[in-house]
């Protein structure tokens, strides 16, 4: 049974999902990083997830489209527009997920809707995103005002494959929920169910200093591993407290 057919299989909240996206050209950017240097910047209600006691940074661009609410046809003005994120791994009551750092999009209602309701820290951004063959160039203005745009240039340079069960890859790709928390420190979490994901080998070239410096993180970085994935339809379930055993 894949991750996919685990996670809808099992999925222990009796609630419906409320918002329908698709995912187009997601890259994933993966930055290997010790756990304590990531101690002061988590939560520490939720536990630091590791891969044989490494911690990753992810930075993922990618495109979204077809945006709707349950019950409801398209957004108007949500049907296309680009964003990324930056995010690590955790874990919370024995289920695996992301926690986001920062995250953009090239849509102000999106941006400020996430953040007063899914409590994410979103921001609105200048984008750019083409594609040219194989090629696809996304272009952001930067989160500081005074550092440069961020470019990312990047196209698969592989047959498309299921990351295999127990590697790395499965480890970072087949996360089905993201968490968060209020003012309070509590913990929240969204489930986030879609197919497992189909991904490439990515070719990368990045023209920007760093994304994040603080953790001495650069482009240049010859730890970093590149995925590419064409598409992904998503279902996303509404933000709920985190109770025990949930």
């Amino acid at each position: 049974m894949n991750s996919y057919e685990h996670q809808r299989l099992n999925h222990p909240r009796q609630v419906p999902w409320i918002m329908k996206q698709t995912w187009l050209d997601t890259l994933f950017i993966h930055y290997p990083v010790k756990a304590d240097e990531l101690a002061k910047l988590v939560p520490k209600h939720l536990p630091i997830d590791t891969f044989e006691k490494m911690a990753w940074i992810s930075i993922v661009p990618y495109l979204t489209t077809s945006v709707r609410m349950r019950g409801l046809p398209p957004i108007p003005g949500m049907n296309r527009f680009p964003g990324f994120n930056v995010r690590t791994y955790v874990h919370l009551n024995g289920k695996p997920g992301v926690y986001f750092f920062n995250l953009a999009a090239a849509n102000w209602f999106t941006a400020k809707m996430a953040k007063r309701f899914f409590k994410l820290p979103y921001i609105y951004l200048n984008m750019n995103f083409q594609r040219n063959g194989n090629y696809i160039q996304f272009e952001s203005d930067p989160y500081r005002k005074n550092d440069e745009k961020l470019k990312w240039i990047y196209r698969p340079i592989s047959e498309p494959r299921l990351a295999q069960k127990g590697s790395l890859e499965e480890w970072l790709v087949e996360r089905y929920c993201l968490y968060t928390i209020n003012q309070k420190g509590e913990p929240f979490r969204s489930d986030i169910i879609h197919h497992s994901w189909l991904i490439h080998d990515a070719e990368v070239e990045s023209q920007h200093r760093s994304i994040l410096p603080e953790f001495n993180i650069f482009p240049s970085n010859e730890n970093a591993i590149f995925h590419y994935s064409k598409r992904a339809e998503v279902n996303i379930w509404p933000i709920l407290p985190c109770l025990k055993n949930q």
